[in-house]
């Protein structure tokens, strides 16, 4: 069994940065499928930052050219570099894994197929005032 826990969300303002932090502990031994996935009172959990295990990556349209997911595999931590935020960047982000990759980040994306990411962290807060 795998935990996700998520750090560095805050407050910032409008063009600000935050980088976020997803350390991985437990059953640590595989190249998971994980990402980034945010979600706002009242919408869908969405996709912003997704990773399949060949390190290919996929990126929401609202943040293409503003946020970088990134992992270091050999500590089991993934990154969410934020630039440029925006108010409607403001979400509770969560990391979170396939234990079995099924679904292809693209897809996670696109379309929130979301249902083969069964391993969540807990959240961490962003908020970005105008």
């Amino acid at each position: 069994q795998v935990q996700l826990v998520e750090s560095g969300g805050g407050s910032v303002e409008t063009g600000g940065s935050l980088n976020l932090s997803c350390v991985a502990s437990g059953d640590t031994h595989r190249t998971y499928c994980w990402g980034w996935f945010r979600q706002v009172p009242g919408k869908e959990r969405e996709g912003v930052a997704v990773i399949d295990s060949d390190g290919s990556q996929s990126y929401a349209d609202s943040v293409k050219g503003r946020f970088t997911v990134s992992e270091d595999y050999t500590k089991y931590i993934l990154f969410l570099q934020m630039n440029n935020l925006k108010p409607d960047d403001a979400a509770m982000y969560y990391c979170a894994l396939q234990p079995v990759c099924l679904t292809p980040a693209r897809e996670a994306v696109a379309s929130g197929a979301l249902t083969d990411y069964t391993v969540w962290g807990q959240g961490t807060q962003v908020t970005v005032s105008s």
